[in-house]
């Protein structure tokens, strides 16, 4: 039990500049005035009645003639402060609660020594008011306040109103800030959910069941990229935050789950930027019985009635860009892709010679580092080389690229035509990759010589490969039927729907660099 013999009431020092330190200050007092006039300033178990947006709702349609002939209708909010104009004796107040705003209208002749409470509150302060709906002379909808009762003290000031936040790192470190300045970041996130929502009842309504796999894995598997790596120390071994859950989802497939999904947590140790934050959300699902080409199918469907579900058309402003995410999307295999992407430089001949393409890819290949790395390069990986160069950042509207080099995916089926590509896609939209799906390799003996592959890639230098996993052999030898499966990057289609040029704009609390002592 800690030691309360010693404790006293003076609080401990708030490290602060010297303005805001008066302002804590002269807060503490007020806070300390509430509670001898019988209010805790952080007190708990008050239960609104009616909210904001229930009231505007109600009498959005009645003038000040009609509300004054009216039986009086009286209401009982609470809300945080977000505006406030005193005129001696009378106050016009904004309280802001999850459902919006109301004005509230403070008198002296109306309450009492009440007021005296009032005038002890600041912007940030959290209140109740209770009394009957009227229009002001200016005709906003507002409660004449028979009765106030204070809830919680702010002790540190708001953002200046007409400034509010706009310092992106303040943002984003402190993002409740951000949220009480910015109206608009609140429903950024309001849509992130409505997105999320919409998935999980379109995939519901198909049949798929939702589950929950490992965070924690004991290899590098799923994808190939760098892991985070943690101990457990009762078990004294090495784990690695999850990367992807696709192995573990696809022995759910082998176990006759046949359409599963999860949305979760992915970790990557890579770097951060507009696009890339180390922790990010990921909604993964898998049908049997289905191909890529099905999953297209499922995928423009699916992304299509989120758009409208989201933002309540198809056709999405995003950065200067208008992006139709109607029905119909482009499908065009890689080495397509890039032989539109340069022009004449490359032939239908070319594309099937290494040695022609790491020339090409050298060309513009400038660094000592990365012309070694290029050196290295098997085919498939001068190809994927090859597209992220002239291809990717130039992809405007919804758009399917096919048919990956297997070099390049050691998780997807081959094709049957030809072995050396695979049955893959990826979906790009606005210069970024969204999605990427394939029909899964259910063949054991070919998985075993992917993942030895991928250990090859490792002795190479490669830091972004997969270990190979001896139990996901063990269940493919046992039978996975034909499946394919899928990834969509949540927060990047969230950006989308929300016009965010930055990936820290749709994650509530993303990764920053810590601040310096």
């Amino acid at each position: 039990m800690a030691d309360t013999e010693n404790k006293t009431d003076k609080p401990a020092e708030v490290d602060l500049g010297s303005k805001e330190q008066e302002i804590y200050q002269q807060r503490l007092e007020k806070a300390a005035k509430w509670r001898d006039a019988g209010f805790n300033p952080f007190g708990n178990g008050y239960r609104p009645q009616h909210q904001a947006a229930e009231i505007h709702a109600k009498h959005s349609a009645q003038s000040m003639e009609e509300l004054e002939k009216a039986p009086p209708t009286v209401y009982d909010v609470a809300g945080r402060i977000v505006a406030m104009r005193t005129f001696g004796k009378a106050a016009f107040v904004k309280l802001r609660d999850r459902s919006g705003e109301i004005q509230v209208h403070m008198k002296k002749d109306a309450l009492g020594d009440a007021y005296e409470i009032f005038k002890l509150c600041d912007l940030g302060d959290f209140i109740a008011a209770t009394g009957p709906v009227f229009r002001t002379k200016t005709g906003e909808l507002s409660l004449s306040v028979t009765k106030f009762t204070p809830l919680t003290k702010s002790l540190r000031p708001l953002p200046e109103k007409w400034h509010g936040l706009t310092d992106v790192e303040i943002r984003y470190r402190q993002r409740y800030l951000d949220l009480v300045s910015n109206p608009d970041v609140k429903q950024t996130f309001m849509k992130r959910n409505k997105l999320v929502r919409f998935i999980r009842e379109f995939l519901d309504d198909r049949d798929f069941i939702e589950v929950e796999t490992p965070m924690m894995h004991p290899l590098v598997s799923g994808a190939a990229a760098r892991p985070f790596t943690t101990h457990h120390n009762a078990l004294d071994i090495d784990l690695y935050m999850r990367i992807a859950p696709e192995l573990y989802l696809k022995r759910l497939v082998v176990g006759g789950i046949e359409r599963v999904y999860e949305i979760n947590r992915n970790f990557r140790n890579e770097g951060i930027s507009t696009r890339h934050n180390p922790e990010f959300t990921m909604l993964e699902f898998y049908q049997a019985y289905a191909t890529y080409e099905d999953l297209m199918d499922l995928t423009e469907e699916m992304l299509s009635g989120a758009a409208k579900a989201v933002t309540g058309d198809t056709k999405v402003a995003y950065q200067g860009h208008t992006l139709d995410f109607g029905k119909g999307w482009k499908r065009i295999p890689m080495a397509e892709a890039i032989r539109e992407a340069v022009g004449g430089a490359l032939t239908d001949k070319d594309m099937s010679d290494p040695d022609r393409l790491r020339h090409e890819l050298l060309k513009t290949t400038h660094a000592e580092a990365e012309r070694r790395a290029v050196e290295t390069m098997n085919h498939g990986e001068l190809v994927g080389a090859l597209f992220e160069h002239h291809v990717e950042h130039a992809i405007v509207h919804p758009t399917f690229i096919t048919h990956y080099p297997t070099a390049v995916s050691p998780l997807a089926r081959r094709n049957d035509k030809n072995p050396e590509i695979t049955d893959r896609f990826e979906l790009f939209v606005a210069g970024r990759e969204i999605a990427n799906a394939f029909s899964e390799l259910n063949d054991p003996l070919d998985q075993k010589e992917r993942f030895q592959g991928q250990l090859e890639a490792k002795q190479r230098g490669q830091q972004e490969t997969m270990d190979y996993d001896e139990d996901y052999i063990r269940a493919l030898e046992h039978g996975m039927p034909p499946t394919a499966g899928e990834g969509i990057g949540i927060d990047r289609v969230a950006m989308l729907f929300t016009d965010a040029p930055s990936i820290r704009d749709v994650i509530l609390f993303p990764l920053l660099k810590p601040l310096s002592k």
